[in-house]
Order: C-alpha cells, then sequence, then structure tokens
C-alpha cells in the first residue's frame, strides 16, 4: 500500500523539549472515540493548544506566528511514551507533521510513525539539544530535511547528519507501509509458494 512518499522537505520546525510527553498529552483519550481517523488533527495537544472556553492557547507553541503550520517538531526524551495509541500518530500526520526529530523515542510510537509515513530521527543529546535551541529562535524555525542524503539543513547553512534503518528509509523515499513492502517482493513470494506446493502437493 501506498503513503505519501518523503524526500527532501523544508517548512518550520516547533521545539517541544519537555522530557516524556506522552501519548495521552499527544491524543486525549476522549479522541479515541470515533470509528474512523476523521478529526483527529483537533484533538492534537488539545489540552495544550487550547484554553477552557475553546479558543486557541497564545501560550502553545504551535499557535505561536512562528511556528504557525509546522511540518516538523524537535522534541525532548522519550516522546511518544505511554499507552501505545496509533491515534497519536494520525493526529500528528493531519496536522501535517511529516517528521519529529529528538534523541530518544517510545518503541511503539516509533513503530506507528513508521507504519504511518511519520520520518523520526534521533540525534544524539548534544545535537538534538544544538536543533532544539535554533528552532526556539524564530529566525531558525525554518529547516529542510533531505532523507535520501540523511541530512537536517539549518537556516544558517549549518548541516547535521543523521542515521536511519535503510529498510526504514527505502520505505519512506517510496511512500510505502509494511504491505506495500511487502508486496516489492510478490515475485520471489509466488516463486516460494510455487516450489512449496511442488514439494508438497498435497497442500494444494
Amino acid at each position: 500500500m501506498s503513503m505519501q512518499a518523503f524526500t527532501t522537505i523544508s517548512g518550520k520546525a516547533a521545539p517541544m523539549l519537555a522530557s516524556n510527553i506522552d501519548t495521552d498529552v499527544i491524543m486525549p483519550k476522549q479522541f479515541l472515540k470515533g470509528i474512523d481517523r476523521n478529526g483527529l488533527d483537533r484533538g492534537l495537544f488539545f489540552d495544550l493548544r487550547f484554553l477552557a472556553n475553546g479558543e486557541p492557547n497564545p501560550e502553545f507553541i504551535l499557535n505561536q506566528a512562528p511556528w504557525q503550520g509546522a511540518r516538523f517538531m524537535v522534541t525532548g526524551p522519550n516522546f511518544g511514551c505511554g499507552s501505545s495509541r496509533e491515534h497519536a500518530v494520525w493526529g500528528l500526520k493531519q496536522m501535517g507533521i511529516r517528521a519529529v526529530i529528538g534523541s530518544s523515542f517510545a518503541g511503539i510510537f516509533y513503530d506507528n510513525c513508521q507504519r504511518n509515513g511519520v520520518l523520526l530521527i534521533t540525534l544524539d543529546d548534544a545535537q538534538a539539544q544544538e536543533l532544539g535551541r535554533t528552532v526556539s529562535q524564530a529566525e531558525g524555525a525554518e529547516i529542510e530535511v533531505d532523507l535520501e542524503a540523511q541530512e537536517i539543513r539549518l537556516h544558517d547553512g549549518r548541516v547535521m547528519p543523521f542515521q536511519i534503518d535503510m529498510l526504514r528509509k527505502l520505505a519512506l523515499l517510496l511512500g510505502l507501509d509494511a504491505i506495500g513492502t511487502t508486496l516489492q517482493r510478490s515475485a520471489q513470494i509466488r516463486e516460494f509458494e510455487q516450489r512449496h506446493l511442488q514439494a508438497n502437493p498435497w497442500l494444494s
């Protein structure tokens, strides 16, 4: 199956540098009741984005002009911990977030991002802190992420290389989910099936 491919993308990066931001914060439980994925962009960081009267919270980073419409997030350690709700990733994607960059992520959240075409970039602590400081300044919010070259390019010309598993990289570059990745090997699968049935004819 296909998803939106990730090649080279430019845009604003919003900093959320607190540690241990969990999936309950990313997508509160009241938005898990629907039978489909519609409207999860409304629920994303709901308790932080909105005041009690329903108005946007001017103190929240995604509501502030330099970071509105962000395509990337720069996060603190252990982002996405807590429950395994995939809705958190669906909400990020619906809000237009294409990549999340930080020093560490919860394992299930990491896998959910991969399944849904959201790139997670893991940097060492010093790099993550440097990037966080840069994008926290309005003039440094614009970055470019080049997945093919495995580089983050900052507004002032600095380049931060990053590592990524090659299978995950290829799937994102081609816009393939797990099924689509498997179907890339459909010819080999058919050959195996034929050999297996020839060796075990009673199975047919």
